[in-house]
Order: C-alpha cells, then structure tokens, then sequence
C-alpha cells in the first residue's frame, strides 16, 4: 500500500475511535486522519489508498457530515486509487445493518476508484444489508454495540488483507 488517507464521519466518537485504531495497526500518522466535517473532497487526491468509514443512522443512513462531502467526492476522478470501506452499525437493525458502507459504495462508484477490503459476511447477523454483496461486505462493518468483544480480531483481519492489496 502506498500513501493512506483515512477519512470519517463521526457523531458519537466511536466510528472516529475505529479509524484511529485502523491508522495505528496500518502505521497512518495522525495528520493522514481526517475527520469529514473539516475536510474538503478534494483531499482525497492527496492519497493512493482512501479508507472511508462512517456510521449508520436512522433507517440506515450515512452520518450526516458525509452528505455533502460524498456529493463533492462523487464528482472527483479517482481512477488512478484505490478505496477501502468500513462502518460501524447495530446488528438488531436487521434491515439496514451498516448501510452507510454501501452508501459511500455507491457514492463512490462512479469515480473509477478501485474497491478493495472486502470482508466475509460470515459470522454477522442481519436481514439486509446495502453493505452486502453476496457472502462478501463490501468492506469491515463493525458491531460496537451488541460485539464489541469481536471488534479488535476483526481490525486485524481486516488490516492484513488491506496490507496484502
């Protein structure tokens, strides 16, 4: 991996706990984290490898500083990076469990980055997810409210994979 930037929105403080504990075990300076509500879409150029995470909210929802900043980052050409996705959810909402993954997936999608990060469904518990492609998540999604106890396996898990692409 080349130059990371880590990018994420944060509402409670645990979604900003998880990228700075995915910056240490990928040895990412802190300047190298940034938190969405103070930043500019175009920053993402400044990096080869964006990992972007948020939260999910309401009815499976982006946390609300990601909107106008996946508007502008939808716009950018991002074909020459590559982007990996994590988020943080409550596996007891079901039916949205971590959308905000697939919405920063989807907003992301026409900007020609390449997606990297997947990670195995097995092992979670939900109906639907918009973070779902098959037995794969379209990257880490993380369950701080009813696993926390699986969190600190899964980063490391998920990590080494990012570290191998």
């Amino acid at each position: 991996m080349k130059n990371i930037g880590i990018f994420y929105g944060s509402t409670t403080g645990t979604t900003a706990d998880i990228a700075r504990r995915i910056a240490q075990l990928l040895g990412v300076p802190d300047a190298d984290v940034h938190d969405v509500a103070d930043t500019a879409p175009d920053r993402l150029g400044d990096y080869s490898t964006l990992i972007l995470g948020s939260s999910t909210w309401g009815n499976g929802d982006l946390q609300d500083d990601w909107y106008d900043f996946i508007d502008g980052a939808g716009a950018l050409d991002l074909s020459d990076r590559q982007t990996a996705l994590f988020g943080c959810g409550d596996e007891t909402m079901s039916d949205t469990f971590c959308n905000a993954v697939g919405k920063l997936y989807e907003g992301l999608r026409k900007t020609g980055t390449k997606f990297i990060g997947e990670f195995p469904a097995e092992g979670y518990s939900f109906n639907a997810s918009l973070a779902a492609d098959g037995k794969l998540m379209r990257g880490l999604v993380l369950d701080e409210v009813n696993h926390p106890e699986l969190t600190d396996r899964r980063l490391r898990q998920w990590t080494d994979i990012l570290k191998n692409s």
